[in-house]
């Protein structure tokens, strides 16, 4: 068998974490791919909320293995309770999850830079969590992070010594701020005690013996393309790739065996944080949008700017993570516009394009909207394409026609089962 991959194709926040586990009973394992606590994957069914930071999406389906893989960062505090929120609803987490040995551990002085760090910056900050993932991810390239593995050497205490005087060396560089490093590190190794008996696996031998054996395997990403270290509106990223290639390098997996890539899409546009963002709304249009979708991050709680769907930068990033499928959350946020838009082209010094710049900073950027008649209809519970209002279907087949792919699924609301599926059989 090979891999599927499902991950953001805007700034994040697209709705991944439903998605996956309305995915998941399709499949025998699915595996984290890169990223750390500063994902919030937000799962509501049985009229309760859930919000994953590092377990995969699939913990609540059972019968299926959930691996967090090499390319992921652990914080043991945020594991720890998620772990216990997890069980508390009957989830036999020590039989469904394992851990690679080399992810990398987010120590509480990686999140003491992180702090300093973005301090520092002042009205230049990038917008980061805090969450000490950038920190660690310069570990992990500097070549002397600490793994999960390394929890169960003799020498795990010194190991994590070292790097400590490392970090508070690096702090003499900064401002202080207020951390209180040493309660943090004491709730920091509580933490390590309730994570000894998860499975720590060489998970690239798993995950390929699997393969092998004709296991079907959903790779899940966190964050969003935008985000991306390589190929996001750099510098306002995050530390990891966030794309289709970082699935080879965060499993141990190789390109070839990469099937389907679904990417998914909000109905419109929305980002955490600083940063370039061509389509935003600074009108009654986008506090609209912010407050029918709810738009809050699930990991900060910081309001998501917002605009319009951005036609350039969804197809730059169905081009860069060869996305094979579209899969359109949120469309039930729509409902009661009159009409709303589209940027469709770009206008950059006096020329139009459909591309995206090196750099979005770098120059003014005019977007060119295309305008959609709106609908009035609340379409939550609408399970068929063809129930759909015919505006809402227009605005699917558009993105379809502009894009060059099917939208195979379509999210109509936050509940597990407020989706519309089969799309490409209704539609072919």
């Amino acid at each position: 068998m090979s891999v599927d991959v499902i991950l953001g194709l805007q700034w994040g926040d697209e709705g991944k974490g439903k998605i996956v586990d309305s995915m998941a009973p399709d499949y025998d394992f699915i595996c984290r791919f890169q990223g750390g606590p500063n994902a919030g994957h937000t799962l509501i069914f049985d009229n309760k909320k859930f919000v994953l930071h590092t377990i995969p999406s699939g913990i609540f389906r059972p019968n299926l293995t959930n691996i967090i893989g090499a390319g992921v960062v652990i914080d043991p505090v945020t594991l720890a309770k998620e772990i216990k929120a997890v069980e508390s609803e009957g989830i036999k987490v020590r039989d469904q999850l394992k851990i690679s040995n080399r992810a990398h551990f987010i120590l509480p002085s990686h999140r003491l830079l992180d702090s300093a760090s973005e301090a520092s910056k002042g009205k230049e900050k990038i917008g980061s969590t805090l969450k000490g993932i950038g920190p660690t991810y310069m570990d992990k390239t500097g070549r002397n992070g600490l793994r999960y593995g390394d929890l169960f050497s003799s020498d795990f205490k010194k190991k994590y010594s070292e790097l400590k005087e490392k970090h508070l060396n690096l702090y003499k560089m900064y401002p202080e701020v207020e951390f209180d490093l040493e309660a943090e590190e004491e709730k920091w190794f509580a933490s390590l005690e309730e994570l000894t008996d998860i499975p720590h696996i060489n998970a690239e031998y798993l995950i390929n013996d699997a393969i092998q054996n004709g296991k079907k395997i959903l790779a899940e990403g966190a964050q969003g393309t935008m985000l991306d270290i390589e190929y996001g509106t750099y510098p306002y990223v995050t530390s990891s790739n966030t794309t289709t290639s970082g699935v080879c390098s965060g499993l141990g997996i190789p390109p070839s065996r990469i099937n389907q890539v679904f990417g998914i899409t909000k109905a419109y546009t929305t980002r955490v944080g600083g940063g370039p963002f061509p389509s935003e709304l600074f009108n009654e249009e986008g506090e609209k949008l912010q407050r029918l979708g709810h738009e809050f991050g699930a990991t900060t709680g910081r309001p998501r700017r917002c605009g319009w769907l951005d036609i350039p930068q969804l197809q730059f990033s169905i081009m860069i993570n060869g996305v094979t499928q579209l899969i359109l959350t949120k469309v039930d946020v729509l409902s009661g516009f009159e009409e709303f838009k589209v940027a469709e082209y770009y206008n950059i010094n006096g020329k139009t394009t459909n591309q995206l710049p090196f750099d979005l900073l770098a120059q003014e950027i005019e977007v060119n909207c295309k305008s959609f008649q709106g609908w009035e209809e609340d379409i939550a519970d609408i399970k068929d394409f063809e129930k759909l209002p015919q505006n809402t279907q227009n605005y699917i087949r558009y993105i379809e026609e502009i894009t060059g792919l099917p939208i195979t699924i379509i999210s109509n609301g936050p509940g597990r089962t407020q989706l519309i599926r089969n799309m490409a059989k209704i539609q072919s």
